[in-house]
Parts: structure tokens; C-alpha cells; sequence
């Protein structure tokens, strides 16, 4: 074989080997990028709270998913801002931002409407099922022919109900202690008054949470009252349902 022909056979081997290595990286560049991890497990719950009042319209649902550390209010201590805007004036906002600031919240959601008497109303929250163990729910509302009712559940632990598993409550009345029970219609912000809710200055000598001691109403001898017997209540006023979906 000759030079020259030496020379023509080495130059075709190393263009066939640049061949397939450019064959091999194109292969490797059209690749399928690897899947996306699975998006994370979720549990979901639907509360239910149903109002048992004659007269007593409640105010749209702040629910709260939370750890130990977290409370909406504790009986014999003052109530929060929060409590104390949702207690007077049926406006959940602050006390649901509250919640969200609080580092042992893991999810909060609101009702969008007031409960009528005899009516209910449905809130879904969705937490991480990783947040499961030691989950409570806390749910609030306020009785809104009143100066300062509340409502609800405050901290009850839902961490081991399983998908399809309901439980329910029976909620009494609590003074939020912020307002002096006038039962003044400028002072009732439902439509019993149509007066004014919230109130920064808190004119109740109390100033702490305690069980409602329930309205005595004109009907009843109060004769600065602007409620009717039909206003009266007594406990439970409501009946609050959890069940898991998810």
C-alpha cells in the first residue's frame, strides 16, 4: 500500500469516528428531561357549621388548621384584636391575618355568608397530609343580634380522622368581654339593631372571655333594650360538623 493510499484511509477512519461521536452527543441532547417530582399529598376537610338560634343570625366562618400554640381565645384572658373585631362586628379579616401570622398556623379559610336561623353553611381547608399529626381546627363566628357573642369550636384535634370520617360538636355562647351588653340597637351591627360593630375602646369592666350569660331582651323587663324574646338564646347555639374528604 502506498503513502498516499496510507494517508486516505486514516483521514476516512477519523471522519467515521467524528461521525459517531457527533451521533452519540445528538442522541444525548434529545434526551426526555426526567419526570417532575409528584406534587405532595393533601388532606382536605369540609366544616359545617348549622345555626340552632330562633333569632340569631351568625356571621361568616373563620376556620382555622393549626398545631398546639395556637388559640382563637382563651376563657379568663382578654380577647385579641382580631376576636374583638370579629365579636362586635361580625368582620372575620383580622382575626383570620392573626392566624396567618402565627407560625404554628398551617391553613386558614372564611365563609362567605352570614348563617340565617336553622341555616348552615359549608367552609373546605386543605392542609399538607404531612401536617397531619397533631392537627386541631379552631372555627369562630359571631351571633350578630348581640353586643359581643361568639361561637364555635376553639381547638379540637382532627389529626387522626381518616377520608370519609365526620365528627361534630355542639358550640355555646361566649362574651368576647370588648363591649358592655347594652342590647342597644346603635351598638348591634345584625339586623335586629343595624347599629355600629366593631369599637376600638372596650367599655366592658370584664375585658376577658367568658361564657355568654345570654340576653334578657324587652320582653323580659329590660327596658333599654332594643331585642325581643325572640333574640334570647340558649346553648348550644350551633352545631359544628368536620369530615375529612380527601
Amino acid at each position: 500500500m502506498t503513502d498516499r493510499t496510507t494517508m486516505l484511509a486514516r483521514l476516512l477512519a477519523l471522519g467515521l469516528g467524528a461521525t459517531l461521536i457527533a451521533a452519540c452527543g445528538s442522541s444525548n441532547n434529545n434526551a426526555p428531561p426526567p419526570p417532575p417530582p409528584p406534587p405532595p399529598a393533601m388532606a382536605s376537610f369540609d366544616v359545617t357549621v348549622t345555626n340552632l338560634t330562633n333569632g340569631q343570625p351568625l356571621s361568616p366562618l373563620a376556620v382555622v388548621a393549626h398545631q398546639d400554640g395556637y388559640a382563637v381565645f382563651a376563657v379568663g384572658a382578654a380577647a385579641t384584636a382580631g376576636l374583638e373585631m370579629l365579636a362586635e362586628g361580625g368582620d372575620n379579616t383580622a382575626l383570620i391575618a392573626e392566624a396567618d401570622a402565627d407560625a404554628t398556623v398551617t391553613a386558614t379559610a372564611s365563609g362567605t355568608a352570614p348563617i340565617g336561623p336553622a341555616g348552615s353553611d359549608t367552609v373546605s381547608i386543605t392542609v399538607l397530609e404531612s401536617e397531619l399529626p397533631g392537627l386541631i381546627m379552631s372555627v369562630s363566628t359571631m351571633l350578630v343580634n348581640t353586643n359581643d357573642a361568639i361561637t364555635g369550636i376553639n381547638g379540637v384535634s382532627v389529626a387522626d380522622m381518616q377520608v370519609g370520617d365526620s365528627t361534630t360538636w355542639q358550640a355555646i355562647a361566649y362574651d368576647a368581654g370588648t363591649e358592655a351588653d347594652t342590647e342597644a340597637a346603635i351598638h348591634i351591627p345584625g339586623p335586629a339593631g343595624g347599629g355600629e360593630g366593631f369599637n376600638a375602646a372596650r367599655d366592658d369592666a370584664a375585658d376577658r372571655v367568658a361564657m355568654h350569660s345570654g340576653v334578657v331582651s324587652q320582653d323580659d323587663g329590660f327596658a333599654g333594650s332594643d331585642l325581643g324574646g325572640q333574640h334570647r338564646f340558649d346553648n348550644p347555639v350551633a352545631q359544628v360538623q368536620v369530615e375529612r374528604t380527601n
